[in-house]
């Protein structure tokens, strides 16, 4: 008998074993008699052997599973197979190698099936005693598919729709054993339904791959890095030690004098690559990357239209695919890993105040996901000065608040200024001293520092992206992916699900109309009701935000004239307040509700659009999501920055919406004070609830039910409840990566609010540093403790997001240029203190920007219903508006004042905005967008790598002159002492030399 099959002569080859005596017997897997055997071996002798022969020539009849509980198999002949093998999990650590213990598991794929109850037993029986090593053949049916067949066969029922699935799974995974790819199958879970397809990539697969993805692979020639000498040395000795106390420990941190030369792969070159652990020479990143581009390359072509991993995923072939994380992170006795290392010293609240280990997160995540954290931690970093200036302009108008002369003014009772109604009927007349709080809170963020701020704040801006460029360019060098942009379409260009599916739907359309089917691919004219549909969309959902902001406004205004008709003076003299904070709130609310259904809705219409490749669906997503997520943020604030009280009106002559509402006007300080109001609550808010709160309790949530679930099935099955889970079905059970779209979104939306109207907020820097404190530690272990592992993807720089940081910073520039301009009083002052002041002071400030009105020109049914609320009656009210006095000539009409203040107004955006622009581009000009060390390294890396192939072209060049000199040498000895050939014993001619192999 062969060595490597089993005698089961104790079952008769010849009895027939119920209906299904003909049936293939898929389910169980044999060991050889030798177990000391190399596994390859014995693998590359089953794979042939089952290859070549049907199953029934193998020498033994093809049992059912079911069938050996059914001629009643007793439990002692049943140990012959347990006693062949160990518990194989232990082997296996637990689902992180195939069941041989020794070929790392690189990727997993799941799918879903029907499974009886009645042949679980003996089905995890089977899975149990599967340890022998071994690749499979397209047309040999993976390590437990038994039990599927088996069922499959019993029940009358047949399921075309999951037949056509398994059809389909079992060609592409023959395809992928045809790419080289070795695969193993796991039904045995505890996840009822679910099966695992584990992958493995060999050495020669792993080679090809990474020489045709061009992968820079680390070379055994290592050179020195440039240190630095004399002072600065001494500098950065010094800085080291001050920080060594926040250096995570983990050895990628730690400054490296040495760096190995990387090259791009190749099969032929490998003498040049330090190959003396080939298990570590591909670490688990790169080899999950090399087995995604296998499988978004191999298809099915299951009725001759093709479908790749991600169609299979669309239509529901296969549920899942990810690659798997490098093991536990808490528990006792767990062995070190990476992911371990990375929950300890990054993904954890106690490290908060410790630099990120980015280069750990690059090697675990790839370089997305690194450049990603990187930018995250620079931007975070940067804001620390940025809050350090904020605290002090806030502070100085904290110090100058009892020193500001207008608000003196507005709090002096003996001034007696008698303002004008805020509403027709119900309002009645009121002292300016009763705004006196107003005023005095609205100079902690209008003041002469302001300016100084927002022209900081520009500079800040422009500095923040120059800083980050040149961090780009070293983390480019360090990770070795300078010069990556020419081969990085190549691996790009892989269509998307949902387009492979449309572009088919037009082929079968077009087939069934008896056309060409070559070469289909979706135009214009295809896309165009998408198109439609998307414009019409974002149209229609900015118009919704609008509406909903108006209907704050309708809100404020009748809320302001229901709380104004209060009996009580506590409750009319904090009207402005109470509106203003509650219809904040509503704002908040519905910017939240407003933001995850504009996201939804953006995705939808990319969707709809069908972009090909995953690099044109992220783009257009990230436009539509920003665009839509912006007005619904922004519309708020600019509503009450430039639009609130610029169109009241006057006394007499109001602007009323609905012919019933009053337009709302600012307060007596201006609407900066509101602007400020309105920007921090839904700034820290936004913070709070959506992006910490949902971060961290949604994740929770959804943690919490899948563990209920689980639980429920637990108790239906103990036996299942009691085994160890595998390391991919802990994976399966977290939560799918959904890409960094709404990672970036967040940050990129805080980054509007600390710079397009930091003038109205100096704050908003410091509560964003202490939110991105938290964010980071919490994205962190979001990342390595709540999601599945991303596959990694390759990436020298933050992509569309750098191009959307730079109009931000534009438009900031913009935007403070008209808040300091139009929304604060800076300019008014200005020109009243060098053009109306008798005495060079602010002193007559506040009854220079008063204007007068007669009640007795009221409109018929405006006037106050109590004119006598003040205690005396009023002939002159005030309001506040550059106009005429009603004794003029002209009277209500605008004064030359307003022209003045309104030219200066302008004058001061024109200047401001091409001043700081100006400013900003010289601070881009003066910064070298790549360092200089850097820039010398990379050159220097050029002339090593020649150097090195010079050296092996000279290496060649000899021994082939050698060879050449002792074929010569060789060649006249002969000549010398043979003068004619000697015959051998034999007959023949002898040559008395050997010729070289052709070099």
């Amino acid at each position: 008998m062969d060595k490597d099959e089993i005698h089961l002569r104790r079952l008769p080859a010849a009895a027939p074993w119920g209906p299904h005596a003909d049936s293939e017997f898929h389910g169980v897997d044999f060991l050889p008699e030798d177990l000391n055997e190399a596994p390859e071996e014995t693998g590359m002798r089953v794979n042939k052997k089952y290859s070549c022969l049907p199953a029934e020539e193998k020498g033994i009849h093809i049992i059912n599973i079911r069938a050996i509980e059914d001629i009643g198999y007793d439990q002692h002949e049943s140990t012959l197979l347990n006693s062949l093998s160990k518990n194989p999990d232990a082997d296996c650590k637990y689902g992180l190698y195939f069941r041989d213990g020794k070929r790392k598991v690189d990727y997993i794929l799941v799918y879903h099936y029907k499974k009886s109850s009645a042949g679980k037993t003996l089905t995890r029986r089977v899975h149990h005693n599967d340890s022998s090593a071994r690749s499979t053949k397209q047309d040999q049916p993976l390590p437990g598919k038994g039990a599927q067949l088996e069922m499959r066969e019993s029940e009358p029922h047949v399921d075309y729709h999951e037949d056509d699935k398994r059809f389909r799974r079992e060609e592409y995974e023959g395809n992928l054993v045809e790419a080289g790819l070795e695969l193993e199958r796991d039904e045995d879970t505890k996840i009822h339904g679910v099966g695992f397809v584990k992958i493995h990539a060999p050495w020669n697969v792993l080679c090809r791959e990474a020489e045709f993805l061009k992968l820079k692979m680390p070379t055994k020639k290592m050179y020195q890095i440039n240190q630095t000498h004399g002072l600065l040395k001494k500098i950065n000795s010094v800085i080291q030690k001050i920080t060594e106390p926040i250096q995570p420990k983990v050895a990628e941190h730690k400054p490296q004098t040495v760096k190995r030369l990387s090259y791009p792969f190749s099969r032929e070159k490998q003498h040049l690559f330090d190959l003396s652990d080939r298990d570590s020479f591909f670490d688990s990143k790169t080899r999950s990357t090399i087995v995604y581009e296998i499988l978004k390359r191999t298809t099915c072509t299951k009725a001759k239209y093709s479908m790749g991993i991600t169609s299979l995923l669309a239509n529901g072939v296969y549920s899942a695919a990810y690659p798997l994380h490098d093991g536990d992170y808490e528990g006792e006795n767990v062995e070190p890993n990476d992911r371990k290392l990375l929950c300890e010293e990054w993904a954890s609240y106690g490290v908060f105040y410790k630099y990120q280990p980015i280069d750990l997160v690059r090697k675990y995540f790839g370089e997305k996901i690194g450049l990603y954290f990187a930018w995250l931690g620079v931007y975070t970093q940067m804001l620390i000065p940025a809050s350090i200036v904020g605290i002090i302009v806030f502070l100085y108008g904290c110090a100058t608040v009892d020193e500001n002369i207008p608000s003196m003014e507005m709090c002096d009772q003996r001034n007696n200024i008698t303002m004008c109604p805020l509403c027709d009927r119900t309002c009645s007349y009121w002292k300016m001293s009763s705004a006196c709080a107003t005023a005095r809170a609205s100079h902690l963020f209008d003041n002469p520092a302001t300016v100084f701020f927002s022209v900081f704040m520009a500079l800040w801006a422009a500095t923040f992206m120059e800083h980050w460029k040149r961090k780009q360019m070293r983390l480019n060098y360090r990770w070795d992916l300078t010069g990556f942009e020419e081969e990085e379409e190549a691996v790009k260009d892989h269509p998307r699900a949902e387009y492979e599916a449309k572009v088919l739907e037009k082929s079968l359309r077009k087939e069934h109309k008896q056309k060409e089917t070559d070469k289909e691919k979706l135009t214009w004219k295809d896309r165009f009701p998408a198109y439609l549909t998307n414009f019409v969309g974002i149209i229609f959902m900015v118009g919704l935000t609008f509406a909903i902001v108006f209907g704050v406004i309708i809100y404020r205004i009748s809320t302001a004239a229901a709380l104004a008709i209060s009996s009580t003076p506590s409750g009319r003299s904090s009207v402005r307040v109470t509106v203003t904070a509650t219809a904040v709130i509503i704002n908040l609310v519905v910017i939240i509700i407003l933001d995850e259904v504009y996201g939804c809705i953006a995705r939808w219409l990319t969707q709809i659009e069908v972009p090909k490749t995953d690099k044109n669906f992220e783009e257009r997503l990230i436009f539509k999501a920003f665009l839509l997520k912006f007005v619904n943020a922004y519309t708020p604030i600019f509503y009450v920055a430039f639009f609130k009280g610029r169109f009241v009106g006057r006394p007499g002559d109001y602007v009323y919406i609905f012919h019933s509402f009053r337009m709302e006007e600012c307060a007596p300080g201006g609407c900066l004070m509101e602007l400020c109001i309105q920007l921090s609550i839904i700034m820290l808010g936004k913070q709070l609830i959506q992006n910490n709160l949902f971060e961290i309790g949604i994740p929770k949530m959804k943690k919490f039910i899948r563990y209920m679930k689980l639980k429920r099935r637990r108790s239906l099955d103990h036996e299942e409840h009691m085994k160890k889970k595998q390391r991919y079905e802990v994976d399966y059970n977290l939560e799918p990566f959904a890409g960094l779209t709404p990672e970036y979104m967040e940050m990129i939306i805080q980054f509007g609010f600390v710079t397009l109207f930091v003038a109205s907020f100096p704050l908003a820097p410091l509560f964003a540093l202490l939110n991105n404190i938290i964010e980071i530690r919490l994205d962190a272990k979001k990342f390595v403790t709540e999601l599945r592992r991303p596959v990694a993807v390759r990436a020298k720089d933050i992509g569309i997001w750098y191009n959307i940081l730079r109009g931000i910073g534009k438009l900031a520039v913009i935007i403070n240029a008209f808040v300091i301009s139009f929304t604060s009083d800076f300019i008014p002052r200005l020109v009243y203190l060098y053009m109306y002041s008798e005495n060079g002071t602010m002193h007559g400030f506040v009854n220079h920007t008063l204007s007068s009105f007669n009640v007795s020109d009221f409109q018929a049914g405006t006037a106050p219903n109590d004119p006598m609320d003040l205690g005396y009656e009023v002939q002159i009210c005030r309001y506040k508006d550059y106009r005429e006095p009603p004794w003029s000539e002209n009277k209500y009409d605008i004064s030359k004042d307003f022209w003045a203040v309104l030219a200066a107004r302008l004058a001061f955006v024109i200047v401001f905005q091409n001043l700081v622009m100006f400013m900003s581009d010289f601070v881009d000009w003066i910064i070298p967008d790549i360092p200089k060390d850097i820039s010398q390294q990379i050159h220097k890396e050029k002339v090593l790598m020649v150097e090195v192939f010079m050296r092996e072209e000279q290496g060649k060049l000899q021994m082939l002159e050698t060879w050449k000199d002792n074929d010569k040498k060789k060649g006249e000895n002969c000549n010398n002492h043979s003068p004619r050939l000697p015959r051998s014993r034999s007959g023949s001619l002898s040559s008395c030399h050997s010729y070289p192999l052709d070099v």
